[in-house]
C-alpha cells in the first residue's frame, strides 16, 4: 500500500478543492490529489489528463505537483500552461484527453488556490471529491509511470472563440481582465474583433493590484464603469480571476446581473432552437423565467452551483444555462461549460443582430425591487436543519407555492423569497424580490419570522 495522505478537511469542497496556500493547502496536497484522481481515472479505463493553471503566484508549483501525482498513478499528462479555466476545459476536447484538472483560486484572494476537475466531460464534484480524501487517507493509490507533454493551445482556444462570432458592427467596448488568467486570451480575442477596444488590467498578475477579481461584486466594476464613461463605450465587460464568470455593464454604467444577461443571451439561442429549455439557478429573478416564456422557451429552475447546473444541462440536453453568479454555460454551438470569454462573444452577436443598444435591452425588461444576496453565519451542523424546519412549517400554508430543489423558495402574490444553505461555507443565503417596496417589506417580514422561529437572529434584510 502506498503512503497515506491526509488533507485539511476544509479544502475538500462541494464543487472543487480550495484552501489557503501554506496553511491548509500545500504542494504535497496537490501531489496527493493528482495521485488519487489519477487512480480513479486509471481504474475507470482512462489514460490521459490535461492540466493547466491560473495567474496566481503559487499556481506553477502547485500544477507541477498535481502533474507529478497524476503521472505517479500511471496517467499521461498533457500540460497546457497558464490560462483561464475554460481554456483547460477546451483542452480536454482539443487534445482528446479523458480528464482535465485546473489549478486555480478562481475569484478568491491571492493567497487562495485549488483545483477544478472534469472527468469524461462531466464535472467531478460532491461525493467524488470526498472520495479522493478517503482514498488518500487509506493510501489507496494506483502505481505507474505516466508520460508528460507540453501543449501551447492558447491560439487554438482563441480561434475557437472567434469561430462563433457573427457580425461586423463596430462596437466600442471596455474590457477588464482584472489581472486574472484571461488577460492573454483577451488580448488575442479583441485583435480578431471589429470595433474599438479599451483594455484594462490585461497583464496577468497574481497579486491583483487593481482590484479584487470578482466582477459580480459591483465595487470591483468601478474602474470599468469609469472607462465606459470616459470613452463613451457601448458596454463594458469584465472577468473573474480564472475567466469562467463574466461581469457586464451597459453604456450608462448600469450592471447587468447574471440572470438579466442570461435572458438577453437566450434570444439568440431560442431563435435557433424554438421551445428549448433554458436553465437558471434558484436565486434567479422571476423576470428571467417570465422572459424565457415570452421568448417561446421553457425556463427551468435548478440547484445553485456550476457543477449542478452543468450536470443537469447535460442530462436534459439544454442549449443554455446560467447562474446569478454569472457562470454562463453554452451548449448551443459550444461545449456546455462555463466560459466568460465565449459568453462575451455571444453577447456581441446579440448586439450585432439588433439596432437596440445593450441599455435599450435592459430598459425593456420589467423592473423589480430586490435584496442583494444576503449571506449570514450558521453552523455547518445546523444550516441544513434550519432550511428543513422552515420548509416543514410552510407546507400547506395557503397562498404560497414552495420550490424545494435547493433550499426553500417561496412564491406568493408579493413575489418570492429564498433561503438555502451554502454548500461551501457555514452560512445561510437569503434573497427576496417583489414588484414594489411595500411587497418587498412583506416578504422580508415573512422570511425574518421563519428565521426567528428556528431560533436565529434575522440579519438586516
Amino acid at each position: 500500500m502506498a503512503e497515506s495522505h491526509r488533507f485539511d478537511p476544509s479544502i475538500l469542497r462541494e464543487y472543487d478543492i480550495r484552501g489557503t496556500v501554506g496553511e491548509t493547502l500545500h504542494a504535497a496536497d496537490l501531489f496527493a490529489i493528482g495521485r488519487a484522481f489519477g487512480t480513479v481515472l486509471a481504474r475507470g479505463g482512462g489514460k490521459t489528463a490535461a492540466t493547466g493553471y491560473d495567474g496566481r503566484l503559487s499556481s506553477p508549483e502547485l500544477e507541477q505537483a498535481l502533474a507529478d501525482g497524476l503521472r505517479a498513478a500511471g496517467i499521461d499528462v498533457r500540460r497546457v500552461g497558464r490560462g483561464p479555466t475554460p481554456m483547460l476545459y477546451f483542452a480536454t476536447y482539443h487534445l482528446g484527453t479523458d480528464a482535465g484538472l485546473m489549478v486555480t483560486g478562481s475569484h478568491n484572494p491571492p493567497d487562495f488556490n485549488g483545483v477544478k476537475m472534469v472527468l469524461g466531460g462531466k464535472s467531478f464534484f460532491g461525493a467524488d471529491i470526498q472520495k479522493l480524501g478517503a482514498m488518500a487517507a487509506a493510501g489507496d493509490f494506483a502505481t505507474g509511470t505516466g508520460g508528460e507533454s507540453h501543449h501551447g493551445i492558447l491560439d487554438a482556444y482563441v480561434a475557437r472563440l472567434l469561430q462563433d462570432y457573427d457580425g461586423a458592427k463596430p462596437l466600442k467596448i471596455a474590457w477588464d481582465a482584472g489581472n486574472g488568467a484571461a488577460g492573454e486570451a483577451l488580448v488575442k480575442l479583441v485583435a480578431g474583433l471589429p470595433g474599438e477596444h479599451i483594455l484594462l488590467n490585461e497583464t496577468i498578475d497574481g497579486t491583483f493590484p487593481a482590484h479584487h477579481p470578482d466582477p459580480t461584486v459591483e465595487k470591483n466594476l468601478a474602474q470599468l464603469k469609469d472607462a465606459v464613461a470616459a470613452h463613451g463605450c457601448d458596454l463594458g465587460i469584465g472577468f473573474d480571476g480564472d475567466g469562467d464568470r463574466i461581469g457586464v455593464i451597459d453604456g450608462q454604467g448600469r450592471v447587468l446581473w447574471g440572470d438579466q444577461l442570461l435572458a438577453i443571451l437566450a434570444r439568440d439561442v431560442l431563435a435557433a432552437e424554438p421551445g428549448a429549455t433554458i436553465i437558471a439557478d434558484v436565486k434567479t429573478s422571476q423576470v428571467f423565467f417570465d422572459e424565457i416564456e415570452r421568448l417561446g422557451g421553457k425556463p427551468m429552475m435548478w440547484k445553485t452551483g456550476h457543477s449542478h447546473i452543468k450536470s443537469k444541462m447535460a442530462e436534459i440536453g439544454a442549449p443554455l444555462a446560467g447562474e446569478m453568479s454569472a457562470h454562463i454555460f453554452f451548449k448551443h454551438r459550444y461545449y456546455g461549460y462555463d466560459d466568460a470569454l465565449y459568453a462575451a462573444v455571444r453577447l456581441l452577436n446579440v448586439l450585432n443582430a439588433t439596432d437596440d443598444s445593450l441599455a435599450d435591452l435592459l430598459d425593456a425588461m420589467p423592473k423589480t425591487v430586490s435584496t442583494p444576496e444576503i449571506r449570514f453565519d450558521c453552523a455547518d451542523d445546523r444550516k441544513f436543519d434550519v432550511v428543513e424546519e422552515v420548509r416543514a412549517r410552510l407546507v400547506g400554508e395557503a397562498g404560497i407555492d414552495i420550490h424545494g430543489m435547493d433550499g426553500v423558495r417561496v412564491q406568493s402574490a408579493d413575489g418570492w423569497w429564498l433561503l438555502r444553505a451554502s454548500n461551501t461555507q457555514p452560512v445561510l443565503v437569503a434573497r427576496c424580490e417583489a414588484a414594489d417596496e411595500a411587497a418587498l417589506d412583506r416578504l422580508k417580514g415573512a422570511l425574518a419570522r421563519q428565521l426567528t422561529a428556528s431560533g436565529l437572529t434575522p440579519p438586516e434584510l
